[in-house]
Order: structure tokens, then sequence, then C-alpha cells
């Protein structure tokens, strides 16, 4: 329709500029949905992630920062999706604001953010960083809950407070299944998969890994395709 109006010389600027808004808008809708069809799909996908490590101040257990890039980052890129960390002017005092910029691959995108305080002290209230381990320290925590909020990721163990973890929990049937189909169809090594995570059968394999797992399979996939 706007091609046809560009080429006739009877049609106006206004009523160009008027198709070229309607337009924009329409791919805007577009992307959107497409954003958000992608976004379900990945939270289908997203593993809970184990709380592998140890605050040595409040002794409590937390995942770090790379166990969950590692869990859910093959994930929302297989999805469409990118993340861009930044900060800006926090308007609350003694706090860093941490910001996210997620895109999708149609196009579209949304930012959020936290304002999250100094971490310079310990539990006590004593200082226990420099002003610039406290930003790092401040920036890697940020980034952690920011990612686990995106896409809606459950830590294993939220409720033990840290004291008593025992055996993660593994994963379901249809992770088992999914793993099953992807290792006959990749032709890999049974034994030597399992050995990476230190198991015996798939259905061993800890929840918390099924996204490692998937990501190792599936870049199998990918090169035996290639090799095609």
């Amino acid at each position: 329709m706007i091609e046809r109006a560009a080429r006739d010389p009877a049609v106006d600027l206004d009523r160009m500029e008027r198709l070229f808004a309607m337009r924009e808008r329409m791919v805007a809708r577009e992307a959107e949905t497409a954003f958000q069809a992608a976004m379900t799909a990945a939270q289908a996908e997203m593993p809970q992630v184990l709380r592998d490590a140890e605050n040595s101040h409040t002794k409590s257990a937390y995942a770090r920062l790379e166990t969950i890039a590692k869990a859910v980052t093959p994930i929302y890129t297989r999805h469409g999706f990118a993340l861009s960390f930044g900060t800006d002017a926090s308007p609350v005092e003694g706090h860093y604001r941490l910001t996210c910029e997620v895109t999708h691959a149609a196009g579209h995108r949304r930012t959020v953010h936290a304002d999250l305080p100094s971490d310079t002290a310990g539990a006590k209230g004593g200082a226990n960083k420099t002003a610039v381990q406290g930003f790092g320290s401040t920036m890697s925590y940020g980034r952690r809950y920011l990612t686990l909020l995106i896409f809606n990721v459950a830590l294993t163990n939220e409720d033990n407070d840290g004291n008593d973890y025992g055996d993660p929990p593994c994963i379901g049937a249809q992770q088992v299944e999914q793993i099953e189909a992807l290792v006959r169809e990749t032709g890999a090594n049974l034994a030597k998969f399992l050995g990476i995570f230190r198991v015996e059968t798939v259905a061993a394999i800890p929840v918390g890994r099924y996204g490692e797992a998937m990501s190792i399979l599936r870049e199998r996939q990918q090169a035996r395709g290639g090799a095609r």
C-alpha cells in the first residue's frame, strides 16, 4: 500500500507520513509479539539452578554468576535473546543502578533495572571491601539476580538457609527423554557424556545442570549437521 501511494503523485506528504507511522506501529507490534512468544518458550526450558557457593560472612548459599550463565545462556540465546548490562545514576543515596537491556532478534527490546546498595560492609556492618571491590561485588550480585528475574529462573534449595542441602534434585522424566533422544540422534558416547556430570544414568543428572547437558548435545548436533 505504501509502495502504491509513493507512486501516486496525487498523494500528499501528510498522508505518506501517516502511512509510514502506521507501518512502523505494525512492525513494532509484530516484534513485541515475537518477543513475548520467545520469552514464553525460553522460560519453559529454564532449569532450576543449584546454589553452589557459600557467602563466608552470612553463611548462606547462592548460585555463582558463572553457574547461572552456564545453565541459562545457551537457552535464551537459542531463542534469540541477548542481555546487555550497564549502569545509570540511582535516585537512592548510596546505591548503584544496574540496568539490563533485553533484546530479541525480531527487533523488540525491554530495559529493566535494579537499585542496589554498595556491598562494602559485612553482616555486622563493618567495612570488608574497598570501594572498587564493593562496586564489583554489587555488579556481580545484580547481574545474577536480574538474569534470574528476567527469565523467571528458580534456585534449588531456596528455603534451606544454607544449612543442609543434601543431594541436588535430578531432572524429570521429560528432560530425560529429551537428553536420551539427542544422545541417540548425535551418536554421542553415553558413558563419556555421563562422566561429565559424574553420574551413572541420564536420570541422575542434577536439574541445575540440565541446560549445560542440552547445550553440549545441541553443539554436537549442529557440528554433525555442518559436517554433512
